[in-house]
């Protein structure tokens, strides 16, 4: 036991830079308060003891503003960054070296008793506010950008940004360009798309406009006209 604890601590110094003390980890970050509530909760879980473990839980939420089911597997060294609004499922599994920050939600699609959230690789980075929602695996290494709404597998090494979710980046191929979750530098899926979309109705006006010049001006109209 004290060698996780002492592992959650280093965790916390590794990835994040305004960390100053232990005593300011223990006291100060919820997202190491919220794993400590998972931890006896999930023991309780595992021995059956599944109201106690969901008390356990529900106290938890109320002290940090993190949710995490106790059935949930989380592995080693996971960080939650500042974690207000996270919410994790139960039947969801996490790998090592994960990190979540704030508003991240691991959550479902199906009423079912079944496998309903998403499995994590090792080494994912999901950021602010993303959500994952379904039984489906994000790949080890993988990215997933803020606000990002992600309903379908992601491979391994990838970068996923937009909603809902697409791959920029992956299995060592780029799919337009690679970031390492710089927010501000984060690639716009949908803005491209409008761009490209503006720039063919430009076009259409520029022939449209060619057209009338080769008929003279309200030729159109006329022989419209002349129809009616």
């Amino acid at each position: 036991m004290f060698q996780t604890l002492k592992e959650d601590i280093k965790t916390v110094f590794d990835r994040d830079p305004a960390v100053r003390s232990v005593p300011e980890i223990i006291f100060c970050y919820p997202g190491f308060h919220a794993l400590l509530f998972y931890r006896l909760a999930h023991a309780l879980w595992v021995r059956k003891y599944r109201f106690l473990a969901r008390f356990l839980s529900h106290l938890g939420r109320m002290t940090t503003g993190i949710e995490i089911h106790p059935g949930a597997r989380i592995g080693r060294r996971f960080f939650i960054d500042h974690g207000m609004g996270v919410v994790i499922g139960e039947t969801a599994e996490i790998g090592d070296d994960c990190t979540l920050y704030h508003g991240v939600t691991l959550g479902g699609t199906s009423w079912a008793k079944e496998k309903r959230h998403p499995t994590l690789g090792n080494n994912i980075v999901i950021g602010a506010g993303a959500k994952v929602l379904g039984p489906f695996k994000v790949g080890d290494n993988s990215k997933i950008g803020a606000n990002s709404v992600v309903v379908r597998e992601v491979p391994a090494n990838s970068t996923v940004v937009g909603i809902p979710g697409r791959v920029v980046f992956a299995n060592g191929e780029k799919v337009g360009t690679r970031f390492d979750l710089e927010h501000g530098e984060m690639p716009d899926p949908e803005g491209k798309a409008m761009s490209c979309m503006f720039d063919q109705l430009r076009a259409l006006e520029r022939r449209v406009r060619e057209l009338e010049g080769e008929k003279g001006f309200g030729g159109a109209d006329e022989q419209d006209q002349e129809v009616i």
